[in-house]
């Protein structure tokens, strides 16, 4: 698939690079993560919420709501799902990473169904801080080196944790409903459904590797 920059116009849809933010700390503390064969997704991190730069972006990003600070780290080229949230999520890339990203306005309203064909591959260089807005469809980044990637997730708090309160019957978008503030359509292929995700894209399991 043909691969975009986060600095390409065609980003503008699904977020913005964001200026200003010395994230330089914060990217020498994510070298002490650990990187997996698989995917790890670390909601919130202690030593990461320390940080002084935790502070700044959380009182300049979220209005001082509360936020939690983690990181996805590992090994995957593959789409598998797509997730979508009621907020923004802030990325800083901390090695140079691709994001599959859809547009959850393209969500079939009928079938609650997304082809994958409409997925756009966006390179995120190492060092850059991105915001990925609420309405963008994205899941787990995808290397580019046989390191794999760390990628800094910045999201309200709470989010990706459990329900508390599953829908007994769910109708509509509930289905899709996966985690707290957590929206998700699995590829039949990605091995989800034993988790309950909602099977929901159709097409290809897009593959960069």
């Amino acid at each position: 698939m043909k691969l975009y920059t986060v600095n390409d116009p065609e980003f503008r849809p699904y977020g913005r690079v964001m200026k200003g933010y010395d994230c330089t700390e914060l990217v020498r503390a994510m070298g002490e993560t650990p990187v997996p064969e698989d995917v790890i997704y670390v909601p919130s991190d202690a030593r990461l919420e320390a940080l002084p730069v935790f502070r700044k972006i959380t009182e300049d990003l979220f209005g001082e709501l509360p936020a939690q600070l983690g990181y996805c780290n590992g090994h995957n080229t593959r789409l598998n799902a797509l997730e979508y949230h009621r907020s923004s999520e802030f990325n800083v890339a901390c090695t140079d990473l691709v994001l599959l990203l859809g547009l959850e306005q393209e969500i079939d309203p009928e079938t609650l169904t997304y082809d994958t064909a409409k997925v756009k591959g966006f390179f995120v260089p190492a060092g850059t801080m991105i915001e990925v807005y609420g309405t963008t469809l994205h899941y787990a980044p995808c290397h580019t080196g046989e390191e794999g990637f760390r990628c800094v997730v910045l999201l309200h708090k709470d989010t990706n944790l459990d329900l508390q309160h599953k829908p007994c019957c769910p109708q509509g978008e509930e289905r899709l409903l996966f985690a707290r503030n957590k929206w998700l359509l699995a590829h039949p292929e990605a091995g989800l459904e034993d988790q309950g995700a909602y099977i929901g894209l159709t097409g290809e399991n897009l593959d960069i590797g």
